[in-house]
């Protein structure tokens, strides 16, 4: 009995305490035009408060739709983007091919969609295929001219090249301005650097003197830019150099490049495995 009227009594006093706090209150704020103000712009303040953090709160759960939005339309961008950069490339391929004239040799260009030079066994894959003219055994050069490997492979939309960084590649080279060649190849150590072997013993390469291509290759046009001779050491049996050349193309920034085919390839290897030259070698 006597904690229910202690109860009573505390109910009574917290009710008697709100209403002389309401009184008190209503009483400040009617009391001049001063504090009515002031309490108006409190209660606003206070209001605007809470009405900003509803939109907070609103704004947080609508977050995932409104991401989905912003990413469906990134993509839609990067898409036009995608086909925007690749008109654009063509374009810009297609003029290095202009002033070209009609020689044994006939042009492509393509763009790279994948290259490594990490590898000992380095590819390029190529945007361009069968249905574009390109063919296996037809060179690639830099957009600038100078070599960076041979197709080995096509489809019908895409080709894949054997990147002048792969120790299978093989080509023939020559310092410029001389006579002097010898074997293109990569030893697998440094992606800037190929290798001249087997160079006369009389050739004297400098640093600083270009390395091209001699023409003999089934693969690349004579005078093909391969880069500058780095250093160069004579053999054991000092009769041949093995000269390092840093080589021109730019192999890890490879975006695009310039296709060359020999018309005459095939007539010619045609020609070098006929029954008439297979005789003549069988006599001898």
């Amino acid at each position: 009995m006597r904690k229910l009227i202690e109860f009573i009594r505390s109910v009574y006093a917290a009710v008697l305490f709100v209403v002389l706090e309401a009184l008190a209150v209503s009483y400040y704020a009617h009391s001049t035009h001063y504090t009515q103000a002031r309490l108006l712009a409190r209660s606003n303040q206070l209001a605007g408060g809470v009405h900003g953090l509803m939109a907070g709160v609103h704004r947080y759960f609508t977050l995932g739709s409104e991401n989905r939005v912003l990413l469906d339309r990134v993509a839609q961008l990067e898409e036009r983007l995608a086909r925007y950069e690749e008109v654009v490339a063509a374009s810009r391929l297609d003029s290095c091919l202009q002033g070209i004239g009609e020689s044994k040799y006939r042009f492509a260009v393509a763009s790279v969609v994948a290259n490594s030079i990490n590898r000992q066994q380095n590819l390029i894959t190529l945007n361009r295929g069968l249905r574009d003219g390109v063919q296996p055994e037809m060179a690639l050069l830099s957009p600038a001219g100078a070599m960076v490997g041979y197709v080995v492979d096509c489809s019908d939309r895409y080709a894949v090249a054997m990147s002048v960084l792969n120790t299978s590649f093989r080509a023939s080279g020559r310092l410029a301005g001389s006579d002097y060649f010898g074997s293109i190849y990569w030893d697998g150590v440094d992606p800037h650097v190929v290798v001249l072997g087997e160079l006369s013993k009389y050739a004297d390469p400098q640093p600083g003197d270009e390395v091209v291509t001699t023409g003999f290759s089934q693969y690349f046009p004579e005078d093909v830019l391969i880069g500058e001779v780095e250093s160069a050491e004579l053999n054991e049996t000092r009769t041949a150099y093995t000269v390092r050349v840093r080589l021109a193309a730019e192999m890890s920034r490879l975006t695009d490049v310039v296709l060359v085919g020999n018309r005459d390839l095939y007539e010619i290897r045609e020609l070098q495995q006929s029954e008439q030259i297979e005789q003549h070698t069988r006599l001898k």
